[in-house]
């Protein structure tokens, strides 16, 4: 064999090589061939290409190894178990930027599944070479590398200590002030992620001076990076009144205002959150918001919004309202509970109307005349429905046994006529559904549902034919004598009075 023909050998060996991880990257990124690609033991297959002699192959392995890794925790912890990510930290410190930025992705793959596979990915030396490529010129390098602590630290305040002590945070602070906007955005949600666990690692995030950089990007027309800013902002406010105060003293106030009525819902969002972290703390730092026009701005942000992006609006005039009554009319004269009274109304999820529930107790409890703004923007049969509906869906959660128990005495009560007449739909058609599971076998249950007027309220109901309330209250109906239906339903003592004008004595 030829010089030559032995070199085709190797060359056609390469080609195969690079053609292999080309392909299985390929096929990682589409979420119906991992299983395949899994079941071939494709990770096995990988591995010493993170060795090759190419770099592009190394890249590609690297890149292929990182989508499997983040497609799930299962083949996160492949990747663990392989013995991959040693091999992966000690190429970050070799190796080119290309390589780093997909060694840096697989680290990243693995750590954002649990706290268990970050602290693999601790433990293997990595945080170490990630911080050592925050100083690396290339801003993809930084970048990846500030990705990957991010999602190590957000798990709890164990790993973010860890990513403290590697001596990330004052790079990270150093990229925020880079001009690459996706590098901004990355490193202001890993500064998020470190200072949300507690107020000593939000101080060290501080004592970095990321406030003072962090503030000056609040009217950035970047709305991904202005996500991230506010997040970090508010994850430091949330700690402390000292903390707060710093945040305050970045002069954020009013210009933050502006940013409630941003396109993007999810800056709308984080703002609302960072107004309502500084808010809670002092009456003073309320009072400044109110000064500055936030409580008008939030109740016109509250009713803008609909669903979770409303709850930190709502929050915060809660906040506000309590801690003086002077701050609690300050709310009521911006219309805030006329726009809670909205919400409460629109609003179908329980922890939104527990919130606005919240907040309107907070408003009302100072004194009479706060007592009565509350009731007469008639929030109070709103309130009393939902908690009809909390009732019965705790009582829903009973035992057999139990749920029968608290239906019989429900017969006794008065409060029976308003729970079968006045609730809404959905409550209706539950409590109806429970009493046709307890009556057909309790005799009791059965004369006391009649004495008491229950059998006379089902008769009332106006049930759409063919509905699962009128199935119920068929079911009910047919444990009665039919005669005894009949007496109690709607019309019959008039048939009966007609029956009399009409009979004819017998002589």
């Amino acid at each position: 064999m030829s010089q030559r023909q032995v070199l085709q050998v190797f060359e056609q060996y390469q080609k195969s090589r690079t053609q292999f991880v080309q392909t299985v990257a390929e096929l990682a990124s589409r979420p119906q061939n991992i299983e395949t690609l899994q079941n071939a033991g494709v990770m096995s297959l990988l591995r010493p290409l993170l060795l090759d002699i190419v770099p592009t192959i190394q890249q590609t392995a690297a890149l292929a190894l990182g989508r499997l890794a983040n497609y799930n925790d299962d083949l996160a912890e492949a990747v663990v178990k392989g013995d991959i990510l040693p091999q992966l930290v000690y190429s970050l410190a070799e190796q080119n930027r290309f390589y780093k930025k997909a060694a840096a992705f697989v680290l990243r793959a693995v750590a954002k599944h649990s706290p268990q596979l970050a602290q693999s990915v601790v433990d293997c030396g990595a945080l170490d070479a990630l911080v050592i490529c925050l100083e690396e010129f290339d801003p993809g390098v930084k970048e990846s590398a500030a990705w990957a602590l991010g999602y190590i630290a957000r798990h709890n305040g164990e790993l973010a200590q860890a990513v403290v002590d590697a001596g990330a945070v004052p790079l990270l602070v150093l990229c925020i002030q880079e001009p690459e906007l996706s590098l901004k955005r990355i490193a202001a949600s890993a500064l998020s992620d470190v200072c949300k666990h507690s107020p000593e690692l939000a101080q060290t995030v501080v004592d970095a001076g990321a406030i003072a950089h962090l503030a000056q990007m609040i009217l950035n027309p970047d709305p991904k990076l202005k996500r991230q800013v506010f997040s970090a902002l508010s994850q430091m406010a949330k700690h402390s009144v000292d903390l707060a105060e710093m945040v305050v003293e970045a002069e954020i106030f009013p210009a933050v205002l502006t940013c409630l009525k941003d396109p993007d819902e999810y800056v709308k969002k984080n703002v609302a959150t960072l107004i309502r972290e500084i808010a809670k703390h002092t009456p003073e730092l309320a009072q400044l918001i109110v000064n500055a026009g936030g409580v008008a701005a939030v109740v016109d942000y509250v009713g803008e919004s609909k669903g979770n992006v409303r709850l930190p609006g709502i929050m915060m005039l809660g906040y506000v309202a309590a801690h003086s009554e002077n701050l609690a009319m300050a709310v009521i004269v911006s219309k805030g509970v006329v726009q809670l009274a909205i919400a409460l109304s629109e609003e179908p999820d329980d922890h939104i109307q527990a919130a606005i529930a919240w907040a309107l107790g907070q408003i009302g409890r100072h004194t009479p005349e706060h007592a009565k703004a509350v009731a007469v923007a008639n929030v109070l049969p709103r309130l009393l429905q939902c908690y009809l509906e909390q009732m019965f869906r705790k009582i829903y959660r009973q035992s057999k046994k139990a749920l029968k128990n608290i239906l019989q005495k429900c017969v006794h009560l008065p409060a029976l006529e308003p729970l079968l007449h006045d609730a809404p739909p959905n409550v209706l058609k539950h409590v109806v559904g429970q009493f046709s599971k307890v009556l057909p076998h309790d005799t009791k249950a059965r004369r006391l549902f009649v004495t008491s007027g229950g059998l006379k309220k089902i008769q009332e109901i106006k049930a759409e034919p063919g509905s699962a309330l009128a199935e119920y209250i068929n079911t009910i109906n047919n444990v009665y004598p039919e005669e005894i239906v009949k007496y109690y339903s709607p019309g019959y003592s008039d048939a009966l009075l007609d029956r009399v004008d009409q009979y004819q004595p017998s002589a």
